[in-house]
């Protein structure tokens, strides 16, 4: 279905040349070709210290945790303040690695008004075991400030290996859903009600639930910001790329759309004008 913020703006360009007012179809256009460019998707990355945050930050931009650009990693503490990480391809697309609930002299409310909560469109919670104090402190100050927040067990590779050797008979299967479970039932005992709780390797993003995830936040997400994340997300699994596929034909339908406008408009080369802006920038 066409977009009708795509129709209206392919009207008014339509419009003001018809009118002879090529200065307002110059803005028009260019309105056109930024508007899905320029939609900015915010995402903060918080938890305690060791939870695997600044990893699963650089697994979600695509960045192996040697790349130039990735977030830095360790066994403590290493990030102290709130630090961007811009998408490499999508630069409207931002990850913030916050610091480690339990590392700042804050009460949870204190804690975010430090960061900045109001700039980020959601909050994942991340854990490496059990969530803790802190993290429902978090989550119950997020979910006050009507933002939305899910918790990411982040090294569920490393709980797998771990309950192997536990367990005579491993069950992998098993294993993740009375984990998923442990997590809820915890969550649940401390007043977080209906805990959307994702398991996640990231170092196989492919395994457990980032796919899970991937869908939720599709969901749950405005209309406008979920092509954002769409296309930032890794390229992980067919079913990711086929909504990529499917999306850039969306797109490639709506410049035909603004072309075809255009070139109903009797103004000698204007309609090769905008083409030529449309290839150029896409």
């Amino acid at each position: 279905m066409e977009n009708p913020l795509d129709i209206e703006l392919t009207e008014e360009i339509k419009e003001a040349l018809q009118n002879s007012n090529q200065a307002l179809a110059a803005e028009k256009i260019q309105e056109y070709l930024e508007k899905g460019k320029n939609i900015p998707l915010n995402i903060a990355i918080t938890g305690e210290s060791g939870s695997g945050k600044s990893t699963f930050v650089n697994a979600f931009r695509g960045i192996d945790n040697k790349d130039e650009r990735s977030a830095p990693t360790g066994c403590v503490e290493t990030t102290l303040e709130v630090t961007e990480y811009p998408h490499p391809n999508y630069p409207n697309v931002t990850l913030w690695d916050l610091p480690g609930v339990g590392t700042m002299k804050f009460p949870a409310d204190e804690y975010l008004n430090h960061v900045g909560f109001e700039k980020f469109d959601f909050f994942i919670i991340t854990s490496a075991n059990r969530f803790t104090e802190n993290d429902v402190k978090l989550a119950v100050e997020i979910q006050k400030m009507k933002k939305k927040f899910y918790f990411v067990r982040s090294k569920i590779d490393e709980n797998l290996r771990a309950a192997e050797r536990s367990q005579r008979e491993f069950n992998e299967k098993n294993t993740l859903a009375q984990i998923r479970e442990n997590c809820i039932q915890g969550l649940q005992k401390q007043n977080i009600s209906s805990p959307q709780v994702f398991l996640i390797s990231s170092f196989d993003l492919h395994l457990y639930d980032f796919h899970l995830l991937e869908e939720t936040l599709e969901r749950e997400l405005p209309e406008h910001k979920r092509k954002a994340l769409l296309f930032a997300m890794p390229n992980i699994s067919l079913e990711i790329i086929n909504k990529k596929k499917m999306a850039f034909q969306e797109k490639i339908k709506h410049y035909a759309t603004l072309s075809a406008a255009v070139a109903a408009v009797p103004a000698p080369g204007l309609s090769v004008a905008v083409d030529v802006a449309l290839l150029w920038r896409h």
